[in-house]
This record gives structure tokens, sequence and C-alpha cells, in this order.
């Protein structure tokens, strides 16, 4: 009796997945967060290499006492207050369009950790 009603859910699982929305085949559909998401982790892993190395040549510059991170953290400061508004709505516009799904998180984990 099990192995039947698992039969039948996997058939209609298969049934809804060969379908297509608008026009698109649903595979593609499934596709498109995936590849979102493996560009999302490829760009966050380099953004977060160039963040920590600057931050390494702003620690050896102020040891060296070549700049104070006083007037560094206000100028960083300063930017997060002026771009932070900004870089949130967009972000908000970003995931209202994109569906967030476990294709999304597995791709951004892929671009992430095979970049």
């Amino acid at each position: 009796m099990i192995d039947a009603a698992a039969l039948t859910v996997l058939d209609d699982l298969l049934k809804m997945m060969s379908g297509s929305f608008n026009g698109l085949p649903s595979l593609v559909v499934m596709a498109v967060p995936l590849v979102v998401g493996l560009i999302l982790g490829y760009i966050v892993k380099k953004i977060l290499k160039i963040g920590l190395i600057l931050v390494a040549i702003a620690l050896v510059a102020a040891y060296f006492g070549f700049i104070n991170l006083g007037n560094v953290t206000s100028e960083a400061q300063s930017m997060v207050n002026q771009y932070g508004p900004v870089a949130m709505s967009y972000l908000s516009i970003f995931f209202g369009i994109v569906p967030l799904s476990i294709g999304l998180v597995i791709g951004f984990i892929l671009g992430f950790v095979f970049s």
C-alpha cells in the first residue's frame, strides 16, 4: 500500500515538473534561482576578499602611523549613513523579484565555496 501511494505522489510530482510556466519549461524556471545564487555567491566572496585586504592594509598603515583609524571609521560611518538606505531598498526590491528557494541557497553556497 505504501509503495503505491509513494509512486502516485512521485507520478504527480513528475507531471508538475513536465509542465510549463508561460511557455517556459519548469526546469528552466527552477534553474533561474540556482544561477542567480551562483552569481551572488561568487560576487559576495570577491567582495569579502577585497574587504579583508583593505582592512589589513588599513591596519598596517595605522600601525606605521600613515593614517588615523578614527578618521577611517568616521568616513566609513558617513558612507553607511549616506548609502545604507539606498542599498537596503535595492536589496528589498531584489528579494521581492527573486524567488527565495532552496535553489537560490544551494547556488549561493556553491558560488561562494567554488569560486
